[in-house]
């Protein structure tokens, strides 16, 4: 009898923590390093995730009740960092000869990804971009166009702009042919920092019965609800099983007292 009561109880337990750990995928095909910035940022937001090797990267996975917080802290914080490609990887040898506008736009893109990748590497820099105009003929006889560009920094409200700004234009302005002088030209070399939103968490709150819970918090005390409810029923069948087996017992030790011989004794 017991057994009978105790099996579905224990397969319902385990159908409720199943259904509760669902694991989803958040971001895949990340290296060793992008996943553990990926992790570490989660982890700052008391959110868990798991890290899947892969033969075609990382796969990073998190509670599919965590998603959306998920999404929201990595956006704020860039991450993943986007992968930029290099000099070497825009103009890799691939036996095809490019015109001359090609390989000047290869060159200003290239340009532009190192100089984005740098710039990222700045301690509170979420987001980069460089725009590059290179020196210009428009047309014969006309003067030279000078070179231009343009930086744009999304960061940590925490950064300071103005600590890193002349650093940022010695940087930008030493790196693109024909800009050396421009450090100090805001026509000619333009940075523009933006503040990133800070990502702030409401706490959504759903009814348990008749208390108020955190949405996070809900599936865990439909644990410890289940839980109790099944000590409650396990409890309630043992005290059943116990007095019944008290009842047998004090029948068996009446039945064994009335066919008991009667002393000697007594008949003198």
């Amino acid at each position: 009898m017991l057994r009978c009561i105790t099996t579905p109880l224990v397969l319902s337990l385990a159908l409720l923590l199943g259904g509760c750990g669902e694991k989803v995928e958040l971001h895949s095909r990340l290296s060793e390093q992008e996943a553990n910035e990926v992790v570490a940022e989660l982890a700052d937001k008391q959110i868990r995730a798991q890290k899947v090797p892969t033969k075609d990267g990382v796969i990073v996975r998190v509670t599919a009740t965590d998603i959306s917080r998920a999404v929201r802290t990595l956006e704020a914080a860039g991450l993943p960092k986007l992968a930029r490609s290099t000099l070497g990887d825009i103009f890799r040898k691939e036996g095809v000869i490019s015109t001359p506008l090609e390989e000047r736009a290869r060159y200003i893109y290239a340009l532009s990804q190192e100089l984005e990748a740098t710039l990222s590497n700045i301690d509170g820099v979420i987001v980069a971009r460089v725009h590059v105009v290179l020196p210009e003929r428009v047309a014969p006889g006309e003067p030279v166009q000078p070179a231009s560009a343009s930086v744009f920094i999304k960061h940590d409200p925490r950064l300071e702009p103005d600590n890193i700004r002349p650093r940022v234009r010695r940087m930008v302005a030493s790196s693109i042919p024909g800009m050396a002088a421009a450090v100090e030209n805001t026509q000619k070399l333009t940075v523009v920092f933006v503040p990133a939103a800070a990502y702030l968490e409401r706490q959504r709150l759903t009814y348990f019965g008749p208390f108020l819970v955190q949405d996070s918090d809900l599936g865990f005390w439909r644990i410890s609800l289940t839980l109790l409810l099944m000590l409650l029923a396990l409890a309630g069948v043992g005290a059943v099983l116990w007095r019944k087996r008290g009842i047998h017992l004090q029948q068996n030790s009446s039945a064994v007292s009335a066919h008991a011989p009667l002393n000697p004794s007594a008949h003198e």
